[in-house]
């Protein structure tokens, strides 16, 4: 990350009341210590997490540091042991799961079928087909309220796909979903599966050219590694884990009943949270596994540097809504014409000027958030490795100077092609946040 000039003069200092090294003072930005990481994380702990995501939490730490220390020695010691046998296990569990869904729907009909005589029969039959049909697996679908690129939309984006996805050994994708988000991503939709790659516009902009090639090498790197909880049929058994989960959970008690439902309830919910922590057991380590890889990827493809940079744009990607609100209630502060001219130069503007504060971040700032991600154990999700393990990992790796380019020209025409979603997103986030 660079360095925003300051002004010729020296910033102001003070005296670190910790252990007397001098501490620079800036208004923005958190005053800290970096000799003895006097004040480096003043904020509020983070948030508690509900069981199921401390599990994963904790489960995804504890394989990410035992693979970023045996990934460091080589990919080839980063291997799963038994990753065929846990492999085929979590496929076990999940047509268990799936055929439980299964058997609701046969019972659903059968009830509804042969149950006329009664009359109760079918009403609990269409119950059981209503569940069967919320607990399905279900391909994935493009949304309809974001912009969605084919190839003819965008040739030089779905090139600059293809030349990375080339050089990791994969194919492109079929669709590309751009969001205002500060995230990006790969799944697959449709019955065929095809891929498609999510964009968000809030890390987009912000990162450099061959960043972003790094960001794709990443994302594009998941289909090259594999990664057993994006397979179709895991994902729809810890969809339908959570639901039962969800349906099972406990009520507050208000009277008898409640309690004798809770009671009734306690044991089958135990069976799902013990169907849901075998299958995180069975498909973390692999998952975690495929996320460095990932990372070496955008290492390869986009630079070691550009890897490593795009690491620390992850600490402070959950600060980029906030950016964005601020820009869209500014731009909503005034009424009648006034007002109506500052939204729409707020339209134009409005990921210039999100791209231009976060460059101003200092990299000392980025230092400080390193360190407290380390403290912390920062991660993108529950599911993730932690970050500064990733970032360490990533730097280790190299150098490498890229075996994709991303400048000149190509980026201009790729800008131009991603315009119109720009235009769009911005409109969207001036009008959801300035109200």
């Amino acid at each position: 990350m660079s360095v925003i000039s300051g002004k010729s003069t020296a910033p102001p200092v003070r005296e670190c009341p910790a252990c007397g090294e001098s501490v620079p003072v800036d208004e923005t930005y958190v005053e800290w210590c970096a000799a003895c990481d006097w004040n480096v994380d003043p904020g509020a702990p983070d948030p508690e997490l509900g069981r199921i995501a401390a599990f994963r939490r904790r489960l995804a730490h504890t394989h990410g540091e035992q693979l970023a220390a045996e990934l460091a020695r080589g990919p080839e010691q980063g291997k799963p042991r038994g990753t065929s046998a846990s492999a085929l296990l979590a496929q076990g569990v999940s047509m268990v799961v799936h055929s439980l869904t299964v058997l609701l729907a046969v019972g659903g009909v059968l009830l509804i079928v042969l149950g006329w005589e009664t009359g109760v029969q079918p009403v609990v039959g269409a119950l059981f087909l209503g569940l069967a049909a919320v607990l399905r697996p279900r391909p994935g679908r493009l949304p309809k309220d974001a912009p969605v690129l084919s190839r003819a939309d965008a040739p030089e984006l779905f090139g600059l796909v293809d030349e990375v996805a080339a050089a990791l050994g994969t194919g492109g994708v079929r669709a590309v979903v751009v969001e205002p988000t500060a995230n990006a991503g790969v799944t697959t939709y449709g019955l065929r599966q095809h891929r498609v790659l999510y964009l968000g516009l809030g890390l987009w902009e912000v990162l450099t050219a061959q960043e972003r090639v790094a960001l794709l090498g990443h994302e594009l790197g998941h289909f090259a590694h594999g990664d057993t909880r994006r397979a179709g049929f895991t994902v729809g058994a810890l969809h339908s884990l959570s639901v039962w989960y969800y349906l099972l959970a406990p009520t507050p008690p208000a009277g008898l009943l409640d309690r004798f439902v809770n009671a009734v309830v306690f044991l089958p919910r135990c069976a799902v949270l013990g169907l849901l922590r075998l299958l995180d057991a069975l498909t973390l380590r692999a998952s975690q596994r495929s996320e460095y890889l990932a990372d070496a990827s955008a290492a390869r493809v986009g630079s070691t540097a550009a890897a490593v940079a795009l690491m620390d744009w992850l600490l402070i990607a959950g600060t980029v809504d906030a950016g964005l609100r601020r820009e869209a209630v500014a731009a909503g502060m005034n009424g009648g014409r006034a007002g109506r001219e500052a939204r729409e130069a707020a339209e134009r503007e409005l990921w210039e000027r999100l791209a231009a504060r976060f460059a101003s971040v200092p990299e000392r700032e980025y230092e400080r958030l390193r360190r407290v991600a380390a403290r912390r154990g920062h991660s993108v999700d529950s599911t993730h490795p932690p970050t500064h393990l990733r970032r360490r990992l990533a730097a280790a790796g190299g150098p490498h100077p890229g075996l994709v380019s991303f400048t000149g020209q190509r980026e201009e025409a790729v800008a131009a092609e991603l315009a119109a979603a720009r235009a769009v997103l911005a409109r969207r986030v001036i009008h959801d946040f300035a109200g």
